[in-house]
């Protein structure tokens, strides 16, 4: 099928529910999650991680500003360097470089560092041939610098959603899929649906600036997802579930 279509699966989603319908039959567990399936027709596609699941980044943000000063970062590597069979002025060139990336994490710059001195910690990539080997052997230490964000996973966690009126027997929740819009859509880009059901996935859309194109053949939840995007402002959710 996938060859027909020259399709290519990119990513699995997986929606963990937080708050999963409980289930009477004992010999069976749970169901507490659902896939969603992202295929490609070409390598070519739009992705953008930084707007998929964004609130990471504003919580790691957070985090470091309940951290307090920061002055307990590098501590132990001051502490091994100390230790360390290294000469004196390679201890004294070794804490200079510390001082040195411990202030480029406190500005923000890095997102963390790994210091490895000789003969105590293994070599860089096991001790293979490379720059890091060879300063580690000449300097005594070597220090491996760690840029990026958040790690972004294929998880997406929110409890399950119920909508008072709503006459359809499962709906997803608007903030699961507003996250797969994000990550695979630009503003004003157009959104299909066909099989809109009560109209989550256009609402999404209309949250989020996206135009958006839903095909139902119940009348029911025809009219019901027309009165969802009637009352529906152009903003999205951010919700954080801890």
């Amino acid at each position: 099928m996938l060859e027909k279509f020259k399709l290519k699966l990119i990513n699995n989603l997986t929606w963990i529910k937080l708050n999963p319908t409980p289930r009477q039959d004992k010999r069976k567990l749970v169901q507490s999650t659902e896939p969603f399936f992202i295929f490609v027709k070409s390598n070519d596609y739009y992705f953008n991680q930084d707007a998929y699941l964004d609130y990471l980044e504003i919580l790691k943000i957070a985090s470091k500003k309940n951290s307090g000063n920061g002055n307990g970062i590098g501590k132990k590597y001051y502490e091994l360097l100390e230790k360390s069979d290294l000469s004196k002025e390679e201890k004294v060139n070794a804490k200079k470089e510390l001082d040195k990336v411990i202030n480029e994490v406190k500005k923000g710059e890095l997102e963390s560092f790994r210091m490895k001195i000789r003969n105590i910690h293994s070599q860089p990539f096991g001790g293979q041939e490379g720059g890091r080997k060879m300063h580690i052997e000449k300097h005594g230490f070597t220090i491996i610098r760690i840029y990026g964000k958040s790690m972004k996973k294929d998880i997406i966690e929110s409890p399950v959603e119920s909508i008072r009126g709503n006459p359809h027997p499962a709906v997803y929740p608007e903030y699961v899929i507003q996250q797969i819009i994000k990550l695979l859509t630009q503003e004003n880009d157009i959104v299909l649906d066909p099989f809109c059901g009560s109209g989550t996935t256009c609402v999404a859309a209309k949250m989020l600036k996206r135009n958006y194109i839903g095909i139902e053949i119940n009348p029911e939840y025809v009219n019901y997802a027309q009165e969802r995007l009637n009352q529906t402002e152009d903003e999205q959710i951010e919700m954080v579930f801890i």
